[in-house]
């Protein structure tokens, strides 16, 4: 079994095992690009409250959030935490989308993965983390989101030993898989899963579907 075997098989039985975990929670690509960046340090609970805020102050959509002083945005996304960094994150992408892309996140999901990759990640405050869920999630581009969950779950099943490089990860996971974007997001949405239930610091191995099937662990 090679690796992309390796992989799909887990995917398999981690989708078999968990269910479709329907991620990133939002009902539209700017709450996503939203969540992505407030969710950064924080819990999703926390999230969820601030972007509740900021539906009660009429200010989730694009003119609002170009047009509202940042101090202001800071108290109605209080709740997620850094709020002053965080408004000020949140206003510098959305002046990116409203200057560079005629305020429509439409015309931003028109530009190509690489060019707009590059375009988030020279926005102040948007790492590689932040810029690939909002690339994935809200923009629907094929590319594999890595955080602390997935480099585990490598570590853990002897699969890929990059430690803290983001963007080793990510190449592992993007060679041995083909390039699409329904098996990216429900694939790492999957091990985070794993990683809150199983996949921890200290491994809880008894009951992980993985367990069950030793082929996966063989080298």
């Amino acid at each position: 079994m090679n690796t992309g075997q390796r992989l799909l098989k887990i995917f398999n039985i981690l989708l078999k095992s968990f269910g479709k975990r329907n991620w990133w929670p939002g009902e539209t690509p700017l709450e996503i690009i939203v969540g992505a960046v407030l969710t950064q340090n924080t819990s999703w609970k926390n999230v969820q409250k601030a972007i509740q805020n900021m539906k009660n102050e009429c200010v989730l959509d694009i003119e609002s959030l170009y047009r509202i002083g940042t101090e202001r945005l800071s108290e109605i996304i209080r709740p997620s935490g850094f709020y002053n960094l965080k408004a000020n994150r949140l206003k510098n992408i959305v002046n990116v989308i409203y200057n560079n892309y005629g305020a429509s996140i439409d015309n931003m999901a028109n530009i190509s993965l690489d060019e707009l990759r590059h375009s988030l990640l020279e926005i102040n405050g948007i790492g590689p983390e932040t810029a690939d869920s909002i690339l994935l999630y809200a923009l629907n581009k094929p590319i594999f989101v890595v955080d602390a969950y997935t480099k585990r779950f490598l570590s853990n099943h002897r699969l890929h030993a990059a430690g803290g490089d983001y963007h080793a990860v990510q190449r592992f996971f993007m060679k041995n898989l083909p390039a699409d974007i329904y098996l990216f997001n429900e694939f790492h949405a999957l091990i985070v899963c794993l990683g809150q239930g199983y996949c921890k610091k200290t491994p809880i191995c008894k009951g992980c579907p993985l367990e069950l099937d030793k082929s996966i662990n063989s080298l």
